[in-house]
């Protein structure tokens, strides 16, 4: 049987990679040219790269808590980003990273605009959240205990006595048919 040769078809992807926070600027441009050099290599083409700097990591990497975050988009074939993983395995100075497919019905240009909306209202959400978290210290400086309005405070229920009973009752009753004194 003859062998028939698969074209490999240029697909979407997007990456996230998270570079060592103490990395220049140099050294970070000079990782993105030899990415965008092997995505080239393979036929692809380097759509964009987003800086979300450095940020809180949510578990230490190499004992660092810190990591310089890149967002990128890129056309290429599947042998493409197998090379690329396989660089960044090599390289020290990647702590993570991740390649995605995106969906081939729409554009490059499209998840980018929906990916920057959502960006846009997780932030406003964080800004929101800090707002009342600011809003909420302030006041438990100010005014403390009162800040926070009154509390209802039910004895009962803890002690596991209902409002109703009459347990003490019954205990008293009980003392003096017994015919001590209290």
């Amino acid at each position: 049987m003859p062998e028939v040769q698969q074209e490999s078809q240029v697909r979407h992807y997007e990456s996230v990679v998270i570079l060592h926070p103490d990395l220049p600027e140099a050294d970070q441009k000079n990782f993105f040219k030899r990415s965008q050099e092997t995505i080239q290599k393979f036929g692809g083409r380097l759509n964009h790269i987003d800086t979300w700097g450095k940020r809180r990591l949510g578990n230490p990497i190499k004992k660092l808590r810190l990591g310089t975050y890149f967002h990128t988009t890129f056309e290429a074939k599947g042998d493409c980003v197998s090379e690329l993983e396989r660089l960044m395995r090599i390289d020290d100075r990647v702590l993570r990273f991740i390649h995605v497919r995106l969906d081939e019905r729409k554009s490059l240009a499209q998840h980018v605009d929906e990916f920057h909306r959502a960006l846009t209202e997780a932030h406003k959400r964080e800004q929101e959240k800090e707002a009342k978290a600011q809003a909420r210290r302030a006041a438990m400086q100010s005014g403390g205990a009162a800040a926070r309005g009154p509390r209802e405070v039910n004895y009962g229920s803890k002690r596991g006595f209902s409002a109703g009973s009459n347990q003490i009752e019954n205990s008293q009753d009980d003392v003096e048919d017994s015919g001590e004194e209290l």
